[in-house]
């Protein structure tokens, strides 16, 4: 009977809500119609869908955290997709979402980072700011939430074509194909069609949950999406 209980507490503390008041961890309706895959159900990551670095971001109450760091990237390869997911930064918090990203590589530079950051993190150039493809498109800024809130992120990567939306405001719209890598800077992962997906932790304790994709096989399929800009 205890171990039920204990059964039934842990399952409740992991079905947070998210910032809109909906049942963390889920597909919503409208993403499982669309074929939206749950990458993070709020239990222990799926070593089916995550590798890398694990142990460096245990999981919490519903949430897991950068601890040690290091890169937790899937399983599986993407090419063009839709990424959501929430994050909620500390103080002077930075860490990374590293897209087309080959394994055992730099994902700033043979992939593509886009920035996980606090808009007031001392020194940041404008290249380093939240939502900025490192090191080559800077993002704009004034869309996070006050530092200890939930964020919502949506990265929608369709051939040369990135866009970044953060609760709601497109920060990113970039063509890579055109964007010159800052202080000509060789930057490989431009031009990369496909690759791994995942977080690039520093040690800084960011918490991230409701971890969903969606790969994107046809236009249709992307214009279903609301965040989508052409």
């Amino acid at each position: 009977m205890k171990n039920a209980f204990l059964t039934i507490v842990v399952l409740l503390m992991a079905m947070t809500t998210n910032v809109q008041g909906e049942e963390c961890n889920r597909l919503t309706v409208d993403e499982q119609k669309l074929g939206f895959e749950l990458l993070f159900d709020g239990g222990p990551l799926d070593e089916l869908i995550w590798q890398g670095n694990i142990e460096g971001y245990p999981v919490k109450e519903g949430y897991f955290v950068c601890e040690k760091g290091g890169q937790l990237l899937t399983q599986k390869e993407y090419d063009n997709f839709v990424f959501r997911f929430e994050f909620k930064l500390p103080p002077k918090g930075n860490n990374g979402v590293g897209i087309r990203t080959p394994l055992g590589q730099d994902s700033a530079y043979y992939g593509m980072e886009i920035q996980i950051l606090n808009d007031d993190y001392p020194g940041a150039a404008d290249w380093q700011k939240h939502g900025s493809i490192y090191g080559v498109v800077p993002a704009k800024t004034g869309a996070l939430k006050a530092t200890g809130e939930w964020n919502e992120e949506t990265i929608i990567a369709n051939g040369s074509k990135i866009q970044v939306i953060v609760n709601g405001q497109t920060i990113v719209n970039a063509d890579v194909a055109e964007a010159k890598p800052i202080h000509d800077a060789e930057h490989p992962g431009l031009n990369n069609k496909t690759g791994f997906i995942g977080f690039l932790g520093h040690g800084d304790p960011v918490e991230f949950r409701n971890i969903r994709i969606l790969k994107i096989d046809n236009e249709d399929v992307l214009n279903r999406i609301p965040e989508y800009k052409k």
